[in-house]
């Protein structure tokens, strides 16, 4: 009987500590009947050894033998140069490949007959690919690890406290976006103990942030004849005079604000311009402001950097946090290797990796924008 052999190549973006597959998702595997191959040393930036890996059930290989053997390469981000001249035809490149920010990688493998199937174009909608939805899992691990970075870098307490020398008010947070980041950060932050308001652009979001005991934050839309959302779960790209009028009306509730997490992103496109340097020098000393849309792209905070963090004249703390999941690289490998073992679970029959074009889900994988 034929046997699908997939490999789990080690990441070699700068900074990058996830890896696609755990253990744990070796196991799984194995038991639907899956070949595991791991690079050497794939797991280390997430605390995962090669012995971890060989106890599970995989085969521990050099990166010329995973390429030699493996049917289908799983990686988390898109790989580098070296790394897709090694793929060869016919073998099948699986991860978050953001062929929208990247589509001279994806269609210089497809030209090279290496099919590639990019996570970041499931379908979100469907409730049989929810346990694939990489995204969602990895913004979790942002949403979370944003509102920990900021009670870090806040020189306050965040819940009140009162003490014998006397009480402390607590933190004033605003969490902009109210996604799967976004609603993660509210809930965490809440945890915390800080008074927590969120603002998103799509009116039903309401109903979840109270649900966290946030408050929703009013602001008065411009009129539009279509709802702030687009099919997909994504939320609508608001034209360049909503953005200012939405900016406008959010300026005077972030210049008073004592931490601003910002996490509105449109895929493959530049984000929402949310705060400017106007409304940050507004901002009184201590303030913190975590950018989770911050790349290369831009970010929803003017002129933040991914993974830089800036401490301006008036002592507001801008810190641009693009690649949260990577800085809780257990955690959020874990996730991802999961939603992979989904993934090969609807890909893999009968012993082969099937391809499937006539299928909703793997059709939009290959190619398809999210629907």
């Amino acid at each position: 009987m034929a046997t699908v052999t997939v490999g789990a190549v080690r990441e070699r973006a700068p900074g990058e500590r996830r890896v696609a597959l755990v253990p744990e998702a070796v196991t799984l595997l194995r038991r639907a009947g899956v070949e595991v191959l791991v690079e050497t040393g794939a797991g280390s930036g997430a605390w995962f050894t090669d012995a971890d890996y060989a106890d599970a059930g995989a085969t521990v290989v050099s990166p010329d033998e995973l390429y030699a053997r493996a049917d289908a390469v799983l990686c988390v981000a898109p790989p580098d140069q070296e790394t897709a001249e090694a793929l060869r035809p016919g073998q099948t490149l699986i991860g978050l490949l953001e062929p929208l920010r990247h589509p001279d990688l994806v269609a210089g493998l497809h030209r090279r007959g290496v099919p590639t199937v990019s996570l970041d174009l499931l379908p979100r909608t469907l409730s049989r690919a929810q346990s694939m939805d990489a995204l969602t899992s990895q913004a979790n691990v942002a949403g979370y690890k944003a509102a920990l970075l900021a009670a870090d870098s806040y020189d306050r307490f965040l819940p009140m406290l009162t003490t014998a020398a006397g009480t402390m008010r607590p933190a004033q947070i605003l969490v902009l976006g109210a996604g799967v980041a976004g609603l993660q950060a509210v809930a965490t932050a809440r945890r915390l103990g800080a008074v927590v308001t969120a603002y998103d652009v799509r009116p039903e979001s309401r109903g979840e942030v109270e649900s966290l005991g946030a408050r929703f934050l009013d602001i008065q839309n411009p009129p539009e004849e279509e709802p702030g959302a687009r099919r997909g779960g994504y939320a609508r790209e608001l034209t360049s005079e909503e953005q200012q009028a939405q900016r406008a009306a959010l300026d005077a509730h972030i210049a008073r604000s004592d931490i601003v997490i910002t996490t509105a992103q449109v895929p493959g496109r530049k984000p929402p311009l949310l705060v400017t340097c106007a409304v940050l020098e507004r901002m009184h000393p201590g303030s913190v402001v975590i950018d989770l849309a911050a790349s290369e792209l831009g970010g929803n905070v003017e002129d933040s950097e991914p993974d830089k963090t800036d401490v301006l004249p008036n002592g507001v703390t801008v810190i641009g946090a693009g690649h949260l999941p990577s800085a809780m690289a257990t955690a959020a490998s874990t996730a991802y290797a999961r939603n992979l073992v989904a993934l090969l679970r609807h890909l893999v029959r009968d012993g082969e990796l099937v391809l499937d074009p006539d299928d909703e889900i793997t059709s939009a994988l290959l190619g398809g924008e999210p629907s």
